[in-house]
C-alpha cells in the first residue's frame, strides 16, 4: 500500500500591518498558503490623514481599522498582537517579545518609519511628531490645551503668554499641520473663547532646506508658499533649527517663543531593519534589489518605508502609494514562486503627490489618471476624494465625508477633546497658577477678576 506525504502549506510571516501589510495579506488570502499578520497594535490607520486627527477634524475611530477587521474575509490569515525583537534567518524563525518564536517560509517586513531628531533624541518630548494615533492625541492635547491655558490666564491676571506655535519641518505633514493649526485657530476656535482672541495666534514653519514641499514641483512648493502665507503662517526656510527648549526654540540664531512645538522635519526606518543583518543605509532602511529582497535571501520581502529601492537612479518615495503597490507586489511574487514562475521586478506606478494646506488650500501634482498641477480648491477637492476613496471600511468612509461636509458648512468640529495631563512643556507654576516660561505676555489693562469679554472695552 503506497503511503502518500501529507504538504505543508508555506507559511507566510508579514510583520506590520500598515499600507505594505494589510494590502500583502488581503491579497495573499486568495492563495494555498498560512499567513500570520503581526502588529503591535491591533489596528491599521489611515496616516495621511493622522493631522486630522492632531487638530481635532477627524477623531481617532474614523482613520483607523481593527487588522482583523480588514482580513476576517481570509480563511487562511490569522493576526497576532506581538512585536518582533530578533530574528535567526538560518533557521528562519522570529522572536517576539512575548518571548514565543514563529518559523516562517516567507517573512514580510513593513513595520514603517519612526521620527528622526538628527541625534538629538532629547528634543522628542518637547517637540512631538506625527507617526501614531497616539501622537496624534498627544498633539491635539498640547494644541487646544495653549488655548485652554490662556484662556485661564487671561481671566485670572489680565495677560496670557503669546499664542506662538512653530512646526520644524517643511514637508508635507509640516505644511498640513501649520495649515491646520492656522485653519483651527481662525475658523473653529474664534467663538468659542470669551477672554481670548484665538485668531491672533502666532504659526511658524521652519525648514532647514532651500523651499517647503522639496519632493513637489518648484511651481508647486511657491503656490503652497503662497496658500500658506494668505492663512497666516509664517514660512522660514533655509533656517536651521540649533535648539528646542520648553517653551522656545532656536533657528537661525533667533530664540522663537512656542507654546507648542511639533516636529515634522525628519523620519528614520524602523529599527528592526538593522536587526535583519543585512545591510541599510544611512536611515536604516534595507538594501533591496528589484524583487524587494534583501541580496541572498529571496524569501525575505521588505517593504514600505523600511525599503530602499532603486528605480530610474532614484529611491522610491517612502508613502503610502508604493507601499500598497509592493504589498500586492509580493502577493504576485509569491504566487508566481507557487507556480514555478520566474519573479517580475518591482516597478513603481506614480500617480502624484498632494498635500492639504487648509480649508479651500491645497497643491496636488497629479499623474493618473491624467497630468496636471493643481493649486486652490481644485487641488484641495481633488485630496478630499482620493483621501476618501482610500479609506478602508465603508463606515470610514461615511463617517470622514459626513465630518468633513459639516465642519465646511458649519465651521465647527466636535472631536475638541483634551485626554491627560494639564501641562506643557515651559509652562510653569508661579504663584499658585499656571504660567508659560517666556518673555512677554499678551496684557489687557484692567483684565483681572471683573475682566470684560473678548471684544469689550475695558475700564
Amino acid at each position: 500500500m503506497a503511503t502518500h506525504a501529507i504538504q505543508r502549506r508555506p507559511r507566510v510571516l508579514v510583520i506590520g500591518g500598515g499600507f505594505a501589510g494589510t494590502h500583502a495579506a488581503k491579497a495573499l488570502g486568495r492563495l494555498p498558503v498560512d499567513v500570520t499578520v503581526v502588529d503591535r497594535r491591533n489596528h491599521f490607520t489611515f496616516q495621511p490623514l493622522l493631522y486630522q486627527v492632531g487638530l481635532a477634524v477627524l477623531s481617532p475611530g474614523d482613520i483607523a481599522e481593527p487588522i482583523r477587521t480588514i482580513v476576517r474575509g481570509n480563511s487562511n490569515t490569522e493576526v497576532l498582537m506581538d512585536e518582533a525583537v530578533g530574528f535567526d534567518l538560518a533557521a528562519r524563525r522570529v522572536k517576539f517579545r512575548s518571548g514565543a518564536e514563529m518559523s516562517y517560509d516567507y517573512l514580510m517586513l513593513a513595520t514603517g518609519a519612526t521620527h528622526s531628531y538628527f541625534g538629538h533624541d532629547e528634543w522628542e518630548h518637547l517637540a512631538p511628531g506625527l507617526k501614531t494615533i497616539e501622537d496624534a492625541i498627544e498633539i491635539r492635547r498640547r494644541v487646544l490645551l495653549a488655548f485652554e491655558l490662556a484662556e485661564r490666564r487671561m481671566l485670572e491676571t489680565g495677560s496670557h503668554p503669546p499664542l506662538n506655535f512653530v512646526v520644524i519641518g517643511g514637508g508635507p505633514t509640516g505644511v498640513e499641520l501649520a495649515g491646520a493649526i492656522r485653519d483651527i485657530s481662525r475658523h473653529y476656535l474664534q467663538h468659542d473663547f470669551r477672554h481670548i482672541d484665538p485668531t491672533r495666534a502666532r504659526v511658524m514653519l521652519i525648514e532647514g532646506g532651500p523651499r517647503v514641499l522639496a519632493a513637489y514641483p518648484e511651481e508647486l512648493s511657491r503656490k503652497a508658499v503662497e496658500q500658506l502665507n494668505g492663512l497666516g503662517v509664517e514660512v522660514h526656510t533655509s533656517t536651521q533649527v540649533t535648539d528646542v527648549q520648553p517653551g522656545y526654540v532656536v533657528a537661525g540664531g533667533e530664540r522663537l517663543d512656542a507654546v507648542v512645538t511639533l516636529w515634522a522635519a525628519g523620519v528614520q526606518a524602523s529599527p528592526l531593519g538593522k536587526l535583519l543583518g543585512v545591510p541599510t543605509d544611512r536611515r536604516g532602511c534595507v538594501l533591496v534589489n528589484s524583487t524587494l529582497n534583501p541580496e541572498g535571501h529571496p524569501e525575505i520581502f521588505v517593504c514600505g518605508d523600511l525599503a530602499h529601492v532603486e528605480q530610474d537612479g532614484h529611491q522610491v518615495p517612502g508613502v503610502a502609494q508604493p507601499a500598497m503597490q509592493m504589498g500586492d507586489h509580493v502577493a504576485r511574487m509569491i504566487e508566481a514562486d507557487l507556480n514555478h514562475q520566474p519573479r517580475r521586478p518591482f516597478r513603481y506606478f506614480d500617480k502624484g503627490d498632494m498635500a492639504t494646506i487648509g480649508r479651500n488650500a491645497a497643491v496636488a501634482d497629479v499623474k493618473w489618471p491624467f497630468h496636471g498641477r493643481l493649486s486652490g480648491f481644485a487641488a484641495w477637492a481633488t485630496w478630499l476624494l482620493v483621501h476618501i476613496y482610500f479609506l478602508i471600511g465603508f463606515r470610514n468612509r461615511l463617517a470622514v465625508l459626513s465630518q468633513w461636509v459639516w465642519s465646511y458648512l458649519t465651521f465647527n468640529s466636535g472631536v475638541r477633546l483634551i485626554y491627560g495631563s494639564q501641562a506643557l512643556p515651559g509652562w510653569v507654576a508661579q504663584d499658585g497658577a499656571d504660567r508659560a516660561a517666556g518673555p512677554m505676555d499678551v496684557t489687557v489693562p484692567g483684565f483681572h477678576e471683573d475682566a470684560p469679554k473678548k471684544g469689550a472695552a475695558a475700564d
